[in-house]
């Protein structure tokens, strides 16, 4: 007779880190708290706040929240595409570099490293632009110091990497939690009518779930929370609760 065993397996999990070189990128990470006559700045803990919401919601067959997600993807990938467009401009320049001259990267003698956890893959990508751009602003500075570029352009660069980033942050704060699913929505009841009149009416194709994220997650039948995807609407920097515009400004 075949042995019989008791498999009880726990979740999977990784160590995963983060490590900065520049002052640029690390004041990115953090954002900037709201003060009288200063206003906050959402930094990246915050957007990964929101971006882990986004996809609980979703789950939930909350047709706002793939609304939202499908309108922060496409920021993100747009950022993505122009981060590279920059890069490519610092690529030509390094081309002025003389052979015979060899210069090694522009490394911090003490970098900065950060653990992640991210439960969402918006997230994710949120992290490869802002190494994208830590990478970028290294390069920039070098072609600075060795005389390929003057002070003017570089700081033009790296306030135009760094737009990028808070654009996409200052989108993801404008996300507000719609609270309905599909059946509120074809019930046509107060909850739909309520999230109807905040976030207007998404496109029939959202509403019906044959368009979504291609990172949105598994929709549940129940009422139950997926493990490992809840997140707290208080580790939001400012609370988060969707309907925002297809573009978002600067934080």
């Amino acid at each position: 007779m075949a042995d019989h065993y008791q498999l009880n397996l726990g979740s999977l999990r990784s160590s995963i880190t983060l490590t900065l070189h520049t002052h640029h990128a690390a004041r990115l990470w953090q954002g900037r708290s709201g003060r009288e006559g200063v206003h906050p700045i959402l930094g990246m803990p915050g957007y990964i706040s929101v971006t882990n919401l986004l996809k609980h919601a979703s789950s939930q067959g909350d047709p706002y929240a793939d609304w939202f997600m499908l309108q922060l993807e496409e920021k993100l990938l747009q950022a993505r595409g122009e981060m590279g467009g920059l890069t490519q401009q610092v690529s030509q320049v390094e081309r002025a570099m003389p052979t015979q001259v060899d210069v090694g990267d522009n490394l911090n003698i003490h970098p900065v490293t950060l653990p992640l956890f991210i439960g969402s893959q918006l997230g994710f990508l949120a992290i490869y632009l802002l190494t994208d751009y830590d990478s970028f602003v290294r390069r920039v500075l070098l072609a600075h110091h060795t005389a390929l570029i003057g002070r003017v352009d570089m700081e033009t660069w790296i306030d135009g990497g760094a737009h990028l980033l808070r654009s996409l942050f200052g989108l993801a704060q404008r996300y507000r939690v719609a609270g309905v699913s599909r059946d509120d929505m074809a019930a046509n009841n107060a909850r739909a009518r309520e999230a109807i009149d905040k976030f207007g009416m998404p496109p029939q194709d959202i509403l019906q779930g044959t368009r979504r994220s291609q990172f949105a997650p598994p929709i549940a039948h129940n009422n139950a929370t997926p493990e490992n995807e809840s997140s707290s609407a208080s580790e939001v920097d400012e609370q988060p609760t969707p309907g925002a515009a297809a573009d978002g400004g600067d934080a």
